[in-house]
């Protein structure tokens, strides 16, 4: 007898779940998916990116679930998101007021203007950064993550994740070097 998801050991397949499955899993617990996560975020936004990332995870990773507790795989996967995004706001949240005040601690005006100026340069270059090594710089910089738990969430050997990360801030180093003061 087959199972929901399409296998008849009982086991899952070795590959991603099934597009449609996902699909009636939205159906059938998005709201209600929704509804929990709102309640551990408290921003109706976040919580519908927050869903959309867990479904993301559940066509990718859906299938290392047994059938019968997709459900419930699915809101804890929902519930690690929730609270992911909510260390990163709270994250968000506390550089703002740091970063206001030494730009406000400033007894020069035009100190604020310099250092607003130096970070939009830092903003374009970063820009300029392949993605293999921007992901790393931002997942360090603005979500505060070790680079243990950057490579343990991308997959990747943390020597790999050092590398792009040194490679990233040499090429950050050279086009910014004038301007900051290197």
């Amino acid at each position: 007898m087959a199972d929901d998801l399409g296998e008849e050991s009982g086991r899952p397949p070795e590959s991603t779940l099934d597009p449609a499955r996902v699909a009636a899993l939205y159906v059938d617990h998005g709201q209600e998916l929704r509804r929990f996560v709102l309640g551990v975020v408290r921003d109706a936004d976040l919580a519908a990116d927050v869903v959309q990332a867990a479904f993301v995870k559940c066509l990718e990773r859906g299938h290392e679930a047994r059938a019968e507790s997709l459900k419930g795989w699915l809101f804890r996967v929902a519930y690690h998101e929730a609270l992911a995004a909510r260390r990163r706001q709270a994250t968000r949240d506390s550089a703002l007021p740091r970063l206001a005040s030494r730009t406000h601690a400033s007894h020069r005006p035009e100190e604020g203007l310099v250092r607003g100026e130096v970070a939009e340069s830092v903003r374009k270059v970063l820009e300029t950064l392949p993605y293999e090594q921007r992901f790393i710089v931002m997942a360090r910089i603005q979500e505060d993550k070790t680079f243990a738990a950057i490579a343990r969430e991308h997959g990747l050997p943390l020597g790999t994740v050092l590398t792009r990360m040194r490679r990233a801030l040499a090429r950050l180093r050279t086009a910014l070097g004038p301007e900051i003061g290197d």
